[in-house]
């Protein structure tokens, strides 16, 4: 029998960490060495276990990063664009090479510098990592290369009331798909929110629309429009423990692989 794969989380104390900890506490494949949170959290020295509603682990949620990647193989990260980074730029000099990373809410420059920073390991990124949205998004490319730009392309989105990003990180995914599938440039023609005097719409714009409230855990919705008919795409989350499943399965095909940037459509097999 094969050791577990170790696991460590940063921003351990979020609602994606505690999700990941009842995952990985399920997971016979996995175990949890560590749980990372930032210096100010009210949470430093709680047992993880605990924390997450389940028997204590014995291993206390601590901000000691370094300290964390030289006992695992693979960094779950769940927490802000900066200590993603810092993450990143850290395990350089440390044994852990593996880095699966939903953190949402990047700067252009920002994911620059995330990217270069985890040239050296293996590194999964996606902004949604629902297998459920992944298969959207392959079909979602699909149906936007198959239809031409006289199609409309719109991504509406709807999540809780405490997400403080927008749109998404699964809509820009969704609408990056839109945009790889008709072989354009996202950035020219993603349309990220409108109000105003905007004027007509501009053949092949990519537009969002952003709400939140409640406690939606997340509802994503593409739709191609023409002047004859319309065709929807979409995928509703039931539960927030899809999203730490899949990021827990991306962490275990990560720790077998060689450095590179990948994300879900490589753990799943989805891409040509």
């Amino acid at each position: 029998m094969t050791d577990p794969i170790r696991i460590a989380l940063l921003g351990a104390d979020g609602r994606m960490g505690l999700a990941l900890i009842a995952q990985i506490f399920e997971n016979p494949q996995a175990h949890l060495v560590a749980g990372v949170s930032a210096p100010g959290s009210a949470n430093l020295g709680k047992d993880l276990g605990e924390m997450a509603g389940l028997s204590a682990f014995g291993v206390a949620l601590t901000s000691d990063l370094r300290a964390a990647l030289n006992i695992c193989d693979v960094l779950i990260d769940f927490s802000a664009p900066k200590s993603a980074i810092d993450a990143a730029l850290m395990m350089s000099g440390v044994s852990c090479k593996a880095m699966v990373s939903g953190t949402t809410g990047f700067t252009q420059s920002e994911e620059t510098a995330f990217n270069l920073a985890g040239d050296d390991v293996c590194l999964v990124q996606s902004g949604n990592f629902s297998m459920g949205v992944n298969v959207l998004t392959a079909l979602v490319a699909r149906a936007a290369k198959a239809l031409n730009g006289d199609w409309d392309a719109e991504v509406l989105e709807m999540h809780h009331r405490h997400k403080i990003d927008a749109p998404s990180g699964t809509a820009l995914m969704l609408g990056r798909a839109i945009a790889d599938g008709r072989d354009v440039d996202f950035d020219d023609k993603a349309v990220l929110s409108r109000e105003g005097q905007t004027g007509a719409r501009r053949d092949g714009d990519i537009g969002f629309a952003a709400l939140r409230g409640g406690s939606v855990v997340g509802d994503h919705e593409v739709i191609l429009a023409s002047e004859l008919e319309m065709i929807t795409l979409s995928h509703r989350a039931l539960d927030r423990s899809v999203f730490a499943r899949g990021a827990l399965t991306a962490a275990l095909w990560a720790a077998g692989h060689a450095k590179g940037k990948y994300d879900m459509g490589d753990v799943l097999g989805l891409k040509d």
